[in-house]
């Protein structure tokens, strides 16, 4: 029952609200070209560098070679390790996910596979049979916070029933390369190594995929919607069967199941191609739809391709309409601040959809990034596909992607800046929604606003993950209450979680001198709130200031306070009676208020958490206090540079 409850609640944080007619473009591709006709019967078809060419290899620009080879060395001695039972039981014992046991040997064997690669004199093959024999005496090669997929009981795996997880699905990737790549030179140390190796590919990935329709991220049972799992997994499955499989039926069938399951991805997707998790997580999302639709195009001689699709030219663009200026995105629900983006895929994502914003964007991100003086990111499959790209994204046009505003309004979110190709002055960024999006905060209704491209009012983002972060108690955790975002708490009460809890009226409007945000927010709080209408608009006068206001109706005033929070990541400093001062990185606000109205508290927070210490040191709540409500008001926040 307590495995029941835990699944239920993960159901909470991905139930879109975006549910319409089935539109199953994918299959519908498939269909309409025969894809049992056209689908490559081997790999070998797709044209990516093996081992054997050398010419690639040795092509590679000589620094770049340099250090592929030095952080392969750094494995020549390495002692694989076990991962313990204890390892996997920390996940129940403390909340830990330790998820540094199952990276280490990851990172190894990707390092060592690279360096081979690019070297091609045989130093690091006995290293590597010894990663891919540990993988084989592994009993599974997911994460244990995702145990709970199993019948047997949480905390360790059932080798009876090898179960698909994203850690499962990324090593079937990783592993199945390695196959392709170093197969024959494998035989000549032992015949037993590669079969060995493809055989547990089969048996814990492959035919589970083949066998099940119950992994709730397949989204082929009905019981949930799916989220970035989706297409992330199927990507690494889809790998493994063209890769793999030598049998051209089940190949085909196996590829067909991919497609239908990734149209359960793509028929929950809003129209407007937002993502609901942020551009953190599209990375995993859109970024790894494209990567499935990129191999499926490659795997059918071009036969199959969906790139004129809006709703896949949307999710694409999504990517720099989110964007702020690097490295800072909008990171509303669990997505990070900052994030370098994916530049080959952006970049060969835009190149598919014809779109130059996006295409120029994932150049600019790789100039950002170094392309081409240090080694690439990622799996052994998207560190081949960034080499492949190398010199054609050094060479093309680069161009921030700057836009002047957008809005998502099935995803019910919009962003504007003050100029158009500028970073300097105002960017602010809002949503509505509900409370029940993927990786979901309680945060109807909040904003960010930079100024220079700088933070000033934030999003704080969230903690590392621990098993209470996707559990009962998820809304304990400080980051994810609407009270440490930027949002009202009404007579003493904040948002609560559930697809219930959902803004209405939520409108944008933007021209050349404003841009215009708002949303009833009442939605998103219980009975106790006793709010009937709090309308939240955020008005962007471009070039000159931004202002918050309320216009709200209680059925009741309880004894409770109400007041208005900011969070900031500036130094707070009252400067008299309606007027506080912001001082952030290279710029000074002042925000100001009707003093009879609003009375400021300011509250220091220290950070501790490490994935939090990488944007923020320490965060303050501005909290204004609504002096003597009424029944009906109005409030008003206006922020302006200090000049």
């Amino acid at each position: 029952m307590k495995k029941l409850v835990v699944l239920i609640l993960m159901n909470c944080f991905v139930l879109s609200g975006f549910s319409q007619e089935k539109r199953d473009l994918l299959q519908k591709e498939a269909k309409s070209i025969d894809l049992a006709s056209v689908l490559i019967k081997d790999f070998s078809e797709l044209g990516f560098p093996t081992y054997k060419r050398r010419d690639f290899w040795n092509n590679l620009p000589a620094d770049l070679k340099k250090q592929y080879v030095a952080a392969a060395e750094e494995y020549l001695d390495y002692d694989w390790p076990a991962v313990k039972a204890t390892d996997y039981l920390e996940i129940i014992r403390s909340g830990d996910r330790r998820q540094g046991a199952y990276a280490a040997p990851r990172r190894a064997l990707m390092a060592l596979v690279m360096g081979e690669l690019v070297e091609g004199k045989g130093r690091f093959i006995d290293q590597i049979v010894n990663g891919v024999w540990f993988y084989s005496e592994q009993t599974w090669w997911g994460w244990s916070a995702h145990l709970t997929m199993q019948k047997a009981p949480h905390g360790l795996p059932d080798a009876d029933e090898p179960v698909i997880d994203l850690g499962v699905g990324e090593m079937t990737n990783i592993l199945s390369w390695t196959w392709l790549l170093f197969k024959d030179e494998f035989d000549k140390i032992h015949p037993l190594i590669a079969k060995r190796l493809k055989d547990e590919i089969m048996k814990k990935a492959v035919i589970p995929y083949y066998e099940r329709n119950d992994f709730w991220w397949q989204g082929l049972d009905g019981s949930r919607s799916v989220n970035n799992w989706n297409p992330w997994t199927n990507h690494n499955m889809l790998t493994a069967i063209l890769i793999l499989e030598d049998d051209q039926a089940k190949k085909i069938k196996g590829v067909q199941k991919v497609i239908r399951s990734l149209d359960s991805f793509t028929n929950d997707y809003p129209e407007d191609g937002g993502c609901d998790e942020g551009p953190s997580y599209w990375g995993r999302a859109g970024a790894s739809l494209y990567q499935n639709l990129d191999l499926l195009k490659r795997a059918t001689n071009g036969k199959f391709d969906v790139f004129d699709n809006p709703l896949i030219q949307n999710m694409g663009s999504y990517i720099y309409k989110a964007y702020i200026n690097y490295p800072y995105f909008i990171n509303f629900a669990d997505a990070d601040a900052t994030t370098g983006g994916r530049p080959q895929i952006i970049y060969s994502y835009g190149k598919d959809i014809h779109d130059p914003v996006m295409q120029k964007f994932g150049a600019f991100l790789a100039k950002k990034q170094d392309w081409g003086l240090k080694t690439h990111g990622g799996k052994i499959d998207e560190q081949i596909m960034q080499l492949m790209h190398l010199k054609e994204i050094e060479n093309a046009p680069a161009e921030n992607a700057l836009i002047s505003d957008f809005w998502l309004p099935q995803l019910q979110a919009a962003g504007a800046r003050d100029k158009a190709g500028s970073t300097e002055g105002f960017f602010f960024a809002a949503k509505g929604g509900n409370n029940a999006e993927s990786h979901n905060h309680n945060d109807l209704g909040t904003f960010v606003l930079y100024f220079n491209s700088k933070p000033c009012l934030v999003d704080i983002g969230r903690e590392t993950y621990t098993a209470k972060t996707f559990s009962s108690r998820r809304y304990e955790i400080w980051t994810m209450q609407s009270q440490y975002h930027n949002l009202p708490k009404i007579n003493g009460v904040d948002q609560s979680p559930g697809v219930q809890f959902k803004a209405k009226n939520t409108t944008f409007k933007a021209d050349a001198k404003k841009a215009v945000f708002s949303t009833d927010i009442s939605g998103a709080y219980p009975e106790g709130a006793a709010v009937k209408k709090w309308i939240r608009t955020y008005r962007l006068d471009r070039g000159k200031e931004f202002t918050v206001s309320d216009n709200y109706e209680l059925a009741k005033v309880t004894d409770n306070a109400t007041s208005l929070n900011f969070v900031t990541a500036c130094k707070v400093t009252e400067k008299g009676p309606g007027v506080l001062q912001l001082s952030g990185d290279g710029f000074t606000m002042e925000m100001k208020f009707n003093a009879k109205s609003l009375s400021p508290k300011i509250e220091i927070k220290k950070i501790t958490d490490k994935g939090l210490k990488r944007y923020w040191d320490s965060i303050t709540r501005i909290v204004l206090k609504v002096k003597n409500p009424k029944l009906k008001g109005k409030n008003e926040v206006v922020i302006s540079e200090l000049k």
